[in-house]
């Protein structure tokens, strides 16, 4: 595009991410001395925005306040964007934004704007999309400079002080001597965020076929790391949740063994890897390397509870003990450390403690000799630490290569007297863990990463009928009920400290609507499926735009940014698009919609050629066309005993399986005369059309077409 050469003239400099190493910088620890700055960050209730209230800078939150004062003053914009768990957006801070002399720079000449991502990713969106156009790639710390009026003309992410120093002096020096330049530089990025992402209404809907999708995977697989998992990467390996659903889904559905092959290899070498938190349970949001062994160490709401959902679905596909290890683990480490008394979870953990990070989670071997004495040596081996350390300083991080058959064999145990072991080892070396220093916490409940773990919880109890797994869903779906969703089914996206202050945006509605759907198919209490419909509504009245078939990011009501987002490419999490599409197609199954259901394939219809060209980004997107061309059986479960039959069903990996019943009929027209007196009776129906009713649960399963031996293989 042409503003790119336009903005060559402006600046180049090398920019760093969030993502990225930097080997001459640490966080420094903060000092406790009463603060000597205090800025009107003071009054918000985001951890990551309160962290920057005590700066020299002049900051304030995103707003009309801040937008006014820079139109009124006739200054610059310079919005600065992190999340409290981002490692070098705390190096950025310590270097320039507690700088008094740079703060002074940036208080002369700039309004500056504060922004939480994870609270305002509508923002995040913009800009970030800003620095994508401008320098081809993005990152947090997220720094852009723009016009009064918000339009953008420079985005980067971390810069070191001496070169931050020179960015704003550059700019300001334009600001007075070619104004004009950096208006139309404006203009023409605020025109290419517009265009960027755009999505145009495919007026001939393709058809789908299995064949199709199984040429796609043809070509996908190649980018398959068979060995390790995840992708072919040297470093910086994502965990992708939503890809290995839609591979774990897509293998069962076409009998795919490269397709299961990828994906439990995958879930296995994260299970094993430094990723995973081999004493508490929980991952960290990616690997820095190849082998899964080197995380960045912050942990995420939104990563934990997609991954519980999958390894639930796997354990249900194979009964894999390590499957079940980790769903347990995990949910015990958000149970006890991520969930507010009210029954909220909590943002994240930061990967920082004491200015370095990792700090917390590493160990060096006189540290594990000292607290397990004798029994060091074999914990050593079976984590993989040695005296010399496998990571930086001469520490350790806690990893497996090695089966557990393996290790026992070496120590001449039985593999039950060794797992035995361990735990007790584990435990005596997580007891001394939790007298360090913690890693900060994000205390913040934002609705969209609930609904998450919500469905996270929800997947677990169905796997292994765990009580307290449904116990906890039923509290958060209930505090969300009450705290997120106020009158006339509007959401609000966050909650701290007893209040919600932000619009929700689609995504918070597009994954509580999904969590709904999945906790009716558990209770059965069709309040849950009520609240998902009204909600949909809800965003088809205030976010759905009729010309291109697509749902925007933000509300009619609440969509003040110079230019309107879509999510449509699926990443670490879905995109709002593909969740409401998904949830659109279930719901005009459960309620007969057909309005649902063609907007639903209209919005496929749409993306359907990227679907098949790139599905690593429209993962989602391709699980609603394996709906589509495998249609979900919807099955009733009817009668007194209906828990047990449900229970029964969930035993087994069922990916395209609609469950509804109860007691009593209800209001849906799918479960209508359904109820036979005195009897427990299962319908298997699929387009609208059910067959003989039987009374077990094997009976059904063949009337699905399935038998135990396919499930279990």
């Amino acid at each position: 595009m042409n503003y790119i050469h336009l903005l060559l003239f402006l600046l180049s400099f090398n920019i760093i991410s969030c993502a990225q190493k930097h080997p001459d910088k640490k966080n420094a620890t903060h000092s406790e001395d009463p603060p000597l700055y205090t800025n009107a960050l003071i009054h918000e209730s985001s951890p990551y925005l309160l962290q920057h209230a005590h700066n020299p800078v002049n900051w304030y939150p995103w707003g009309t306040e801040a937008l006014e004062k820079a139109k009124n003053e006739h200054k610059m914009l310079l919005i600065s964007i992190g999340y409290a768990a981002c490692h070098w957006c705390h190096v950025m801070e310590h270097e320039s934004f507690e700088d008094s002399t740079v703060a002074q720079l940036m208080n002369d000449h700039f309004v500056c704007i504060k922004v939480d991502r994870e609270e305002r990713p509508d923002v995040d969106q913009i800009y970030m999309t800003a620095c994508q156009l401008i320098n081809q790639r993005g990152g947090w710390p997220l720094n852009a400079i723009a016009l009064p009026d918000g339009k953008p003309f420079f985005a980067g992410t971390y810069y070191p002080k001496s070169d931050w120093t020179k960015v704003l002096k550059h700019f300001i020096r334009l600001y007075k001597d070619s104004p004009n330049k950096l208006q139309e530089a404006a203009q023409q990025v605020t025109e290419g965020l517009a265009q960027s992402g755009a999505v145009n209404l495919n007026p001939t809907p393709p058809s789908y076929t299995m064949d199709k999708v199984s040429v796609s995977f043809e070509k996908w697989k190649a980018t398959i790391d068979f060995k390790e998992g995840g992708f072919n990467r040297s470093s910086n390996k994502f965990p992708l949740p939503s890809t290995w659903n839609y591979l774990l889904r897509y293998a069962v559905l076409d009998s795919n063994s490269q397709a299961l092959e990828a994906t439990l290899t995958t879930l296995d070498k994260m299970a094993l890897g430094g990723i995973y938190d081999q004493l508490r349970g929980g991952f960290a949001r990616y690997s820095t390397d190849a082998i899964w062994k080197a995380p960045h160490f912050e942990k995420m709401l939104y990563d934990n509870g997609q991954l519980v959902a999958l390894y639930a679905q796997a354990y249900q596909q194979t009964k894999k003990p390590l499957y079940k290890k980790v769903v347990y683990e995990t949910l015990e480490w958000i149970n006890q450390e991520m969930t507010s008394p009210e029954g909220g979870f909590y943002a994240s953990l930061d990967a920082d403690s004491e200015g370095e990070e990792g700090k917390f989670y590493v160990w060096t071997a006189e540290e594990i000799k000292s607290i397990l004495g004798k029994e060091a040596g074999l914990f050593m081996d079976y984590y993989n630490a040695t005296l010399a350390g496998n990571w930086e300083h001469k520490t350790n991080i806690l990893f497996r290569k090695k089966s557990t058959e393996q290790i026992a064999a070496r120590y001449q145990l039985s593999e039950e007297a060794f797992q035995k072991k361990i735990t007790h080892l584990n435990s005596k070396m997580l007891q001394a863990r939790n007298q360090r220093i913690r890693p900060g916490l994000d205390d913040k409940i934002l609705t969209s990463w609930n609904a998450l773990m919500l469905k996270g919880y929800v997947k677990a109890y169905r796997a292994f009928d765990e009580p307290k797994f449904l116990k906890a869903a039923l509290k958060n779906a209930n505090f969300l009920v009450q705290k997120s969703i106020q009158k006339g089914y509007k959401i609000t996206r966050n909650y701290k400290d007893g209040k919600a202050s932000i619009t929700g945006f689609l995504d918070d509605y597009a994954f509580l609507i999904s969590a709904f759907i999945e906790l009716y198919q558990v209770t059965f209490d069709e309040q849950w499926l009520q609240r998902a419909k009204a909600l949909t509504d809800h965003t088809l009245e205030h976010f759905f735009d009729e010309a291109s078939g697509m749902f925007n990011y933000t509300p009619d009501y609440n969509a003040n940014l110079v230019a309107r987002k879509m999510e449509v490419t699926d990443n670490v999490i879905p995109a709002s698009n593909s969740e409401m599409a998904n949830n659109l197609y279930q719901l005009g199954l459960y309620f007969h919609n057909k309005d649902y259901d063609q907007k639903a394939k209209q919005m496929l219809a749409n993306v359907s050629a990227n679907v098949l060209d790139n599905p690593g980004y429209f993962s989602n997107w391709a699980n609603l066309m394996l709906s589509i061309i495998q249609p979900p059986y919807e099955v009733a479960i009817m009668g007194a005993d209906y828990s047990v039959k449900r229970k029964e069903l969930d035993q087994y990996y069922l990916p395209n399986v609609l469950l509804m019943g109860g007691k009593e009929e209800g209001s849906l027209s799918l479960l209508k005369d359904k109820l036979i007196s005195g009897e427990t009776t299962i319908y298997v129906c699929q387009n609208r059309t059910c067959k003989r009713p039987v009374n077990q649960t094997k009976a059904a399963l063949k009337l699905m077409n399935i038998d135990e031996l396919q499930l279990t293989n």
